[in-house]
């Protein structure tokens, strides 16, 4: 079935997620963009060649040949414009973070619901073959039990310029690097049961925390740790720590670029070092395969967001309140 996509948002992420591999993908069109200008609008269709540019909004989510839309704006309104779309009767695809908290994704839980429609989160990391490599360490036991595991995503975009600097429209490194983070966790060893706590000076332009450290602690003992930045030279890492050993994984975020291999080192700690290296893979054409294949399943919100979603906003919640109790 072909899927005749609308672009909410003129943004570099859309060009790269959806515009370019949607030229390969048989069974996706992008339709047309809506921006915060028609002006805007209009210079993203002609530079990407796209058949229309609406003059606002509302009047793609009106456009009945479009049957699903990809939101790229600001992280403050995914939640409002993605309830906005499932009403107008379209699927709907977000770009990370799906929204900010529990309110939101319950109103948009309802709202999907009750118009039949799907809403999926685009997080390009998900799915990647190196998940189920590590969760095949764990169940083995090769390396013992699973003790710790310690993330580091840093970015260093040109300071002060974007909505990552602006706490009121969802900016911030955590907001900005949670979702790779709780979705690699999801994917290898679950989320049930964690509690999450944050800590940030909340050091940056307006108030926006430039750093962050989160926390998740399971019954059992296991801590996960997340270390994010948007200052500093790009980082992007993962370490699990075992009893009697680890396995690291470097630059998982490189594929974003295109096709590249992701490598994971085995290190017991009294054995021969091993390496698992998979084929190169390109997340965003890979992303785009699996979003379309979910607006054709049954159901209605993508149910896995639920618990990342409470345990992003429960930390970046116990960073405020300390702050503000400081």
């Amino acid at each position: 079935m072909l899927r005749e996509i609308g672009l909410i948002g003129a943004t570099a992420i859309a060009a790269r997620a959806v515009v370019e591999p949607a030229k390969q993908h048989p069974h996706v069109r992008v339709r047309g963009v809506a921006a915060s200008t028609a002006e805007r609008a209009e210079a993203f269709r002609a530079t990407h060649g796209l058949p229309l540019a609406y003059p606002s909004y509302q009047a793609l989510l009106a456009d009945g040949e479009i049957d699903a839309v990809y939101i790229s704006l600001h992280n403050s309104a995914h939640a409002h414009w993605a309830v906005a779309a499932v009403a107008a009767g379209k699927h709907v695809i977000v770009e990370k973070p799906l929204c900010l908290g529990r309110r939101e994704l319950h109103a948009l839980r309802h709202a999907a619901r009750a118009s039949g429609t799907h809403v999926v989160e685009a997080v390009m990391t998900a799915h990647h073959p190196w998940q189920g490599a590590v969760r095949d360490v764990i169940v083995a036991g090769e390396l013992g039990a699973l003790t710790e595991v310690r993330s580091h995503i840093a970015f260093n975009p040109p300071a002060g310029v974007g909505y990552r600097f602006r706490p009121e429209l969802g900016g911030g490194a955590f907001f900005d690097t949670a979702s790779y983070w709780l979705e690699a966790l999801q994917a290898t060893v679950g989320l049930h049961k964690a509690t999450a706590t944050g800590r940030s000076g909340f050091e940056g332009p307006h108030g926006v925390d430039l750093s962050f450290e989160a926390t998740l602690e399971w019954p059992g003992g296991l801590r996960a740790t997340l270390h994010a930045a948007l200052t500093g030279p790009h980082r992007a890492d993962h370490e699990f720590v075992f009893t009697a050993g680890r396995v690291r994984l470097r630059n998982f975020l490189r594929p974003a670029a295109g096709p590249f291999p992701v490598n994971l080192a085995v290190v017991p700690d009294d054995g021969p070092r091993r390496v698992l290296s998979f084929p190169p893979y390109a997340y965003y054409p890979r992303q785009l395969d699996r979003l379309v294949a979910a607006l054709e399943a049954p159901g209605g919100l993508d149910p896995d967001p639920e618990q990342r979603i409470a345990l992003m906003e429960a930390a970046h919640q116990d960073a405020l309140a300390e702050h503000l109790g400081r």
